[in-house]
């Protein structure tokens, strides 16, 4: 089995080159304001998370296995990294990223890429929407006050408006800039990212050799599922958006998440996944290849370089702002009450799921799920459904 790129996904990248370009800017201003929001909602810091979306979008783009994947920083993994860095700090997550990078390259190479996405859709859909309940509870903090409250949810509320009538327009990216433009000139006095202290990623050596990688190992494997979940499922979605018989390969998309995983925790950043909204966004915008996602993470390689101090001037409460309108795109109530039509066992499985996955965690989540809905399936009493939902190519799991 072959796991490294080949002299044909090399010709394939040179492929199409404008189609490419177009679709790696458009990307890359999607992912602009996402990846500063995840990165600050996980607690590294906007820094981690721009950091992340560029060396991890590249790395996962060479290495991986499908060629319209775009990957970086997610919501649903903002909320698995959160108590980590409040029990560990910085470096206990940039040692998970480094455990987790390791994991998926173990099972890639065992070859379990066909089977970790064989998830029932009661189970998706359940973990989906108890992750969007929790990163909508992480925004709090960024939104006390009324003003910040005011400001945060007219950004959400612009958002969700402009990508109703016109859901091809990067309007996340506008309003943070407009946002960001009305609080200087109005002289508002609102809570910038420049103005958090300076999160910097290193590894603590000490905090490894006195064993405290041990007590990371559950966090790690936590991580090392959503991102095999994560990716897979973007990539199952991507393949269906391009059709013509598109085919990503399974091992090797693991193995391209597990080297950037194992290499952005030295440069400070947070475990990555794909990311379904932007790999979504990649495909309607005609990339062909793999290099749309390295043009992705050069462009915004190229506005920290250039654009550092206007980053800097960005309000958290716009960020808290695009994370809510992301959330209301992870709940999607048509799908939950068709799942719950299908079989009250399925309506089981999926509140299951959700109650667990807020009241405990994400790990427990899924455990708790899957368990439930093997035992009921055994039953034979109703049936569970198998498959994985059709999703609109502008919903996504944590992104």
């Amino acid at each position: 089995m072959n796991l490294l790129p080949t002299r044909a996904d090399w010709d394939d990248a040179l492929a199409a080159p404008l189609k490419n370009l177009v679709s790696g800017l458009t990307v890359a201003i999607v992912a602009l304001p996402l990846a500063l929001a995840f990165g600050l909602a996980s607690g590294m810091g906007a820094e981690a998370g721009i950091t992340t979306a560029i060396i991890a979008g590249a790395l996962a783009a060479i290495f991986g296995g499908s060629r319209l994947q775009v990957s970086g920083p997610t919501g649903a993994m903002t909320v698995v990294l959160v108590p980590i860095f409040k029990d560990f700090g910085a470096s206990g997550v940039l040692f998970v990223g480094l455990i987790s990078g390791v994991l998926l390259v173990f099972i890639a190479l065992l070859k379990v890429g066909e089977h970790v996405h064989r998830l029932p859709t009661s189970l998706i859909e359940g973990f989906t929407a108890g992750i969007a309940v929790i990163i909508t509870m992480q925004q709090f903090p960024y939104l006390q006050g009324w003003l910040q409250a005011t400001f945060g949810l007219t950004v959400t509320v612009l958002i969700l408006t402009g990508q109703h009538f016109l859901p091809r327009v990067p309007f996340a990216f506008i309003f943070v800039v407009i946002a960001t433009a009305v609080a200087d000139v109005a002289g508002l006095p609102l809570k910038r990212i420049g103005e958090l202290p300076a999160t910097i990623g290193h590894f603590d050596l000490a905090f490894l050799n006195q064993g405290g990688w041990l007590q990371l190992l559950p966090s790690a494997l936590a991580v090392t599922i959503l991102a095999a979940l994560e990716s897979l499922l973007s990539a199952k979605v991507a393949d269906r958006m391009r059709g013509g018989g598109e085919h990503h390969d399974a091992n090797k998309e693991l193995f391209g998440q597990g080297i950037a995983n194992l290499i952005v925790p030295f440069f400070g950043g947070v475990p990555a996944t794909a990311a379904l909204a932007r790999t979504a966004v990649n495909v309607r915008s005609g990339a062909t290849a793999k290099s749309s996602a390295l043009i992705h993470s050069l462009v915004l390689a190229t506005v920290v370089l250039l654009a550092a101090p206007l980053v800097a001037r960005i309000p958290l409460a716009a960020l808290a702002g695009v994370l809510l309108a992301t959330t209301t795109h992870m709940v999607k109530p048509k799908e939950l009450l068709h799942i719950a039509r299908i079989s009250w066992l399925d309506a089981i499985v999926m509140l299951a799921t959700f109650i667990s996955t807020i009241a405990l965690n994400l790990i427990s989540g899924v455990i708790i799920g899957l368990a439930l809905e093997l035992s009921l399936r055994k039953t034979k009493l109703g049936r569970i459904s198998r498959t994985y939902p059709v999703v609109d190519d502008t919903e996504t799991l944590g992104d």
